[in-house]
């Protein structure tokens, strides 16, 4: 389990360094966490800690309940959300938080990101919804990220007045669609400026994400791009 461990460490460490690459967060604001596999474990990173200082070594080790279990730091202020995602839904093997600056004035107007681009039914199979307001520190927000996505294709939730959280089945996978999801917030918030987008047939959002899903791509290979 150690090696697991340290393996995951290298992971989330190395993941946050694709939320700068991406412009998807300023200063030390966002996370990435990762379910340590078979055990009821999380890796996430410390509190507070710029980006530039992180590294596998200060990764911190928790529990489902949010408790420290490896670390000499304060995790993330929403470890108790990410927490609450592992424990509430057993198919998620990765979390990230970002305040991606597109997605979150969508947030920030309580509005779902409608489904008017084939690359948006590809990666969410729909619109982007939006989750309830709750402050952080508890698990109030896991709560409304559980709420929204549950039995919904979207892997990212729109916290009200708040930021994006996304899941996947690894940590690698919940950033992948943190930066898909800033992609399409800013292709919509354009589209919208500059008149009425069109819709898309239901129809036709379902097919294109069964053909992402299950046929795109090479097989055995993570999905990445166009």
């Amino acid at each position: 389990m150690s090696d697991v461990v340290a393996a995951l460490r290298q992971t989330v460490a190395s993941l946050h360094a694709e939320l700068t690459r991406y412009g998807l967060v300023a200063w030390t604001a966002g996370n990435v966490s990762a379910r340590v596999p078979g055990e009821e474990l999380l890796v996430i990173k410390p509190s507070g800690v710029s980006y530039d200082d992180l590294s596998p070594a200060n990764m911190i080790v928790c529990d489902l309940d949010g408790v420290v279990v490896e670390g000499d730091l304060s995790p993330s202020s929403d470890t108790a959300a990410h927490a609450y995602v592992y424990r509430a839904m057993p198919e998620v093997g990765g979390v990230v938080h970002t305040h991606s600056t597109y997605a979150t004035a969508w947030a920030a107007r309580g509005e779902a990101i409608p489904c008017h681009l084939t690359a948006q039914a590809d990666e969410f199979g729909g619109e982007i919804p939006v989750g309830p307001f709750a402050l952080i520190g508890g698990d109030d927000i896991g709560k409304g990220i559980v709420a929204t996505l549950s039995g919904h294709r979207s892997p990212a939730v729109l916290m009200r007045n708040h930021g994006v959280f996304t899941i996947g089945k690894d940590a690698r996978a919940a950033v992948k669609a943190a930066v898909m999801c800033e992609d399409v917030a800013r292709t919509a918030h354009l589209a919208r400026a500059l008149g009425q987008p069109l819709p898309m047939a239901q129809a036709d959002v379902d097919s294109l994400y069964d053909r992402y899903q299950n046929v795109y791509g090479q097989p055995g290979r993570q999905l990445s791009a166009d």
